[in-house]
């Protein structure tokens, strides 16, 4: 099984190894990363993030993503819900606050 590199700079938390193509939810917890995942269905914003990472390392959003996006974090190309993140390569992720 293929898997990727999760990162989290500026913070004490480990990079994580996930599925390729994993459900970020399922593998990542307060244990284990500093995201946290609320409603897990891209409608609350608690798990919104900044994405470092290659243009092919990440799915783009799908529309229902992409409305959420500009409520949260209107003008930030990188914003994404890492509960809808589909990893593709290694990532570098940063928790934000949404707006």
């Amino acid at each position: 099984m293929s898997t990727v590199r999760i990162e989290f700079p500026d913070t004490a938390f480990p990079p994580q190894e996930i599925p390729l193509r994993g459900c970020l939810p399922l593998h990542l917890s307060v244990q284990n990363s500093p995201l946290l995942f609320g409603c897990r269905s891209g409608l609350c914003g608690t798990c919104l993030i900044e994405v470092e990472a290659a243009a092919d390392a990440v799915e783009p959003p799908a529309d229902d993503e992409r409305e959420a996006l500009e409520i949260y974090a209107p003008g930030n190309p990188r914003a994404r819900l890492a509960c809808q993140l589909v990893p593709l390569g290694a990532l570098r992720v940063r928790k934000i606050e949404s707006v």
